[in-house]
């Protein structure tokens, strides 16, 4: 099961990885990818790598280009952080990596021109740091699982649901919990019937938001509030993705939870909720733009200033959405409290933003988890998780 195959490349290899020592766990920290999401990911691996404990884990930082090629990269947080605008991406290299190829290896090797493999050393678990299709989906989980290789996060299924808006909230409604009313546009729909697409999105009423099924960080996502601008919408969703969903306005304050998996068969935790404030006019919702380029514009109190029995009933929610799509380790529940208290779910995401700035390691943080020890209980849970059918 080759992760790339080999190609000539110019560019100059990183350095080895840190030998292995006896006893000490091997965490390949895996980031990039071929979706849009691609600087986001590498953004959450520069915090997760200067986060994990060197004295516990051996570590390997092993990068996806665009293009899908897997190579050894720099094991440098600050070569991965979003600095003045700039979004950072993973160049190919000479050295391109192979995944284990069955179930009995456990070697990683590199590849590199006119010269024959060199062994990294056994992985023990993969920290998976993949936003958006092509690695937060279930494409990835199930690479892995092919190999019997344990990693951080939620299987193929949880994978596939989280990522797709559609399933995601069929499944929800489907356990009982709350999700606001939505309409979905499948590939071909618009053109083989627009009136009846037209209907069913005018029944929803305006506001709307118009988003990309399967894609993450509010890419492609546009807010309607005149269905002149619905047409306009439909493209930039479906720049990113063939299947839209349309979703009515929930009003309400924005508040996320975290959720980590339970250890020894114990229930999955909920972190003290947190609550996104837009503050910069430009931004009509939390987009792009507000989320990682314009930190001046959003306030992130955490945790959220709401009255403790609804606390209660975030934290409740969050944990029974994780349950219900079958989520594992790790994943953050964003929701909408209206008015009267009602708990509404937005979306699972089954691998958050993880900088330390982000919202899911504030939540813990509040909740009593400092950032390194939230990174060191992920790999935990990985470990200890058996590989194959569970």
């Amino acid at each position: 099961m080759n992760a790339t195959a080999p190609a000539p490349s110019d560019a100059t290899a990183p350095a080895a990885a840190t030998p292995a020592h006896p006893g000490r766990p091997r965490v390949m920290v895996l980031f990039g990818g071929r979706s849009g999401e691609h600087a986001i990911s590498c953004a959450t691996a520069g915090g997760v790598l200067r986060a994990l404990d060197r004295d516990r884990y051996d570590v390997v930082a092993v990068g996806i280009t665009p293009t899908g090629r897997w190579v050894l990269a720099e094991d440098d947080p600050d070569r991965w952080a979003i600095r003045d605008g700039r979004l950072p991406q993973v160049e190919d290299t000479a050295a391109h990596v192979l995944l284990p190829q069955a179930t009995d290896d456990r070697d990683v090797q590199v590849l590199e021109p006119g010269t024959l493999p060199r062994t990294l050393g056994a992985v023990d678990v993969v920290f998976p740091l993949l936003h958006g299709p092509f690695g937060e989906d279930g494409t990835l989980q199930g690479m892995l699982e092919l190999a019997d290789v344990r990693y951080v996060g939620a299987g193929v299924l949880a994978s596939a649901v989280g990522m797709d808006k559609h399933m995601m909230k069929l499944v929800l409604a489907g356990h009982g919990l709350p999700v606001g009313p939505f309409t979905v546009i499948l590939p071909g729909e618009l053109e083989r019937d627009p009136d009846e697409v037209a209907r069913r999105v005018e029944k929803l009423g305006l506001p709307l938001f118009v988003k990309p099924a399967r894609a993450g960080s509010s890419l492609g996502i546009t807010r309607v509030d005149d269905l002149a601008d619905l047409p306009a919408a439909l493209d930039a969703a479906r720049a990113h993705d063939p299947k839209v969903v349309v979703e009515a306005a929930v009003v309400g304050r924005e508040i996320e939870c975290g959720v980590l998996g339970g250890r020894d068969g114990q229930r999955a935790r909920a972190s003290l909720p947190g609550e996104i404030v837009v503050t910069d006019p430009r931004h009509t919702f939390y987009d792009f733009e507000a989320k990682y380029l314009d930190e001046a514009g959003v306030t992130l109190a955490c945790p959220a200033d709401l009255p403790a029995d609804v606390v209660a009933q975030v934290r409740d929610v969050a944990v029974r959405t994780f349950e219900a799509i079958g989520c594992e380790g790790i994943a953050r529940v964003d929701v909408f409290v209206t008015p009267d208290g009602e708990v509404v779910v937005n979306e699972i995401n089954t691998m958050p933003g993880f900088t330390p700035y982000s919202m899911y390691p504030r939540m813990w943080e509040a909740t009593g988890l400092p950032y390194p020890q939230l990174v060191d209980e992920l790999v935990q849970l990985a470990l200890a998780r058996p590989t194959g059918l569970r």
